[in-house]
């Protein structure tokens, strides 16, 4: 139950923190790899993250929020060395294999951020700045009654679309209808963005089939794909 001791963007939050063991490798990731690849958003100091800095260089900023067991995500910063890419997520084995799956692929323009996206969002990323969003099969919360946890919200996208640069993009994907239709909903409503496409995106060749799609179409989920563009 939901009560005044909660944070006050608990509206927008939209992930439980899941523990979970960890393997040997994925332990060893965030010994050795972590130090280098990775921060903790509630331990980043005040102010705006200085992403050249952090990367090393002046590039474009792309932000992918759930990242998940990161077999995805390291494939789409690999194939794009020119973008300086961020992956935030709350799930510690999660982030341990995407360390790994990076080192495997010798992927070199990707950090790491645990914690929540909507801190990371509003309070460490400049207005204007970033390249891109991007929200792949985020928990789609089934339960009408859970609908409020789900992330995409109109303060949510609002939030997305303040930090965009102009033309940047915010590409959305799940496997749930009715989230997908309030997704449309919710970023059609929002003046700062335009949708590129009369509804659905056309599914992008270069995003690999992820598990959860791959699951859906068992099951007979379609899923779409959403892109919007700040204006």
């Amino acid at each position: 139950m939901e009560n005044e001791d909660q944070p006050r963007l608990r509206s927008v939050v939209s992930y439980v923190k899941r523990g979970g063991r960890m393997t040997v490798g994925q332990q060893r990731a965030w010994d050795e790899l972590w130090p280098a690849v990775g921060r903790t958003v509630g331990e980043l100091p005040d102010g705006k993250l200085d992403f050249a800095a952090w990367f090393g260089r002046e590039a474009p900023v792309l932000i992918e929020i759930g990242s998940g067991m990161g077999e995805t995500t390291s494939q789409l910063a690999a194939a794009a060395p020119e973008l300086n890419y961020v992956a935030v997520e709350v799930y510690d084995p999660g982030l341990g294999q995407l360390m790994l799956r990076a080192e495997k692929l010798g992927v070199e323009n990707l950090r790491l951020l645990h914690g929540d996206a909507v801190v990371l969002l509003t309070e460490h990323v400049e207005p204007g700045t970033l390249h891109g969003v991007r929200l792949f099969f985020p928990d789609p919360w089934p339960k009408k009654k859970h609908h409020k946890r789900r992330i995409v919200s109109p303060s949510f996208a609002a939030l997305v679309a303040s930090r965009l640069a102009p033309g940047g993009t915010f590409h959305m994907a799940t496997d749930w209808e009715n989230y997908a239709e309030q997704m449309l909903e919710v970023c059609s409503a929002e003046p700062a963005l335009k949708n590129r496409y009369d509804g659905w995106a056309p599914r992008p060749e270069w995003r690999p089939v992820t598990k959860f799609e791959q699951r859906a179409d068992v099951e007979g989920r379609v899923s779409h794909d959403l892109i919007f563009e700040k204006r």
